[in-house]
């Protein structure tokens, strides 16, 4: 039976949005995505993210904040960065 987090999922794993950044996967996990979107543009009425910073990082509070920044990129739209995150937690 399928629990209900009561989060928006992508790929089964939990996105978490709070004002331009998104965390992507479990914290219960060894690692989360943040992804923070540093620009915008309007097509079509709508903003769209044209400029996107992705972190990995570590869930183990215990590491200092530096060190729990294991890999980072920047993409053109948050399409790229889900995809990248999909790629860094091994979701299929």
């Amino acid at each position: 039976m399928a629990e209900k987090s009561g989060f928006f999922t992508y790929k089964g794993l939990p996105l978490v949005r709070k004002g331009n950044q998104i965390y992507f996967g479990n914290m219960y996990d060894e690692f989360v995505v943040m992804i923070e979107i540093q620009g915008t543009e309007k097509v079509g009425g709508l903003d769209v993210a044209n400029k996107v910073m992705i972190r990995k990082m570590a869930t183990d509070m215990t590491l200092p904040p530096n060190e729990a920044i294991v890999k980072t990129a920047k993409k053109d739209s948050l399409y790229e960065a889900l995809d990248i995150a999909c790629a860094w937690l091994k979701v299929s």
